[in-house]
């Protein structure tokens, strides 16, 4: 117990100085609006993407980060693996625990992987709920709304990308 409490009076300076730094960041507080997501997650989406106008889609984001399937095609079968893992190990999984929370406060999140849950293993619909939203913390950024009407996967044929407005 005593070196949990030590290891604690260490973190806990750290911890003060990424809520400050996240507290500077314009980018980094719009991205907190959203939840399950805190300053860590906020600041390291923030410096790993660095400008978002870079990518035009939010599937170019999610394949920068290593969330999307790897595809093994031939002879007009395609077959999707495990995702890629390409990018930065440590956001992608800020983003999958960051999911697994916006999970339990987002209903729409809630509704979606619990959609999956139904048909898929739990870690693939972890993974999908993360990708989700990495594409809605690119589209918050990108737009500068707290929180984007509607954004989907791409190529989800059941909701539209990001609604007019």
């Amino acid at each position: 117990m005593g070196l949990l409490a030590s290891l604690e009076r260490q973190i806990a300076p750290l911890d003060r100085a990424v809520a400050e730094a996240a507290q500077q960041s314009p980018e980094a507080r719009l991205l907190m609006s959203q939840p399950g997501v805190g300053p860590i997650t906020a600041l390291a989406f923030v410096l790993t993407l660095g400008d978002v106008s870079r990518f035009a889609r939010g599937k170019q984001v999610a394949s920068y980060l290593g969330l999307i399937p790897r595809e093994h095609s031939s002879a007009g079968h395609q077959r999707l693996g495990a995702i890629s893992k390409q990018g930065n190990r440590f956001l992608r999984m800020l983003l999958v625990e960051a999911a697994q929370s916006a999970v339990r406060y987002d209903p729409e999140f809630r509704r979606e992987y619990q959609h999956r849950c139904h048909s898929k293993p739990k870690n693939v619909a972890k993974v999908a709920a993360a990708r989700k939203l990495a594409i809605r913390l690119y589209w918050m950024l990108r737009t500068h709304q707290a929180r984007p009407e509607s954004v989907a996967i791409e190529g989800s044929p059941r909701v539209a990308l990001v609604s007019a407005s």
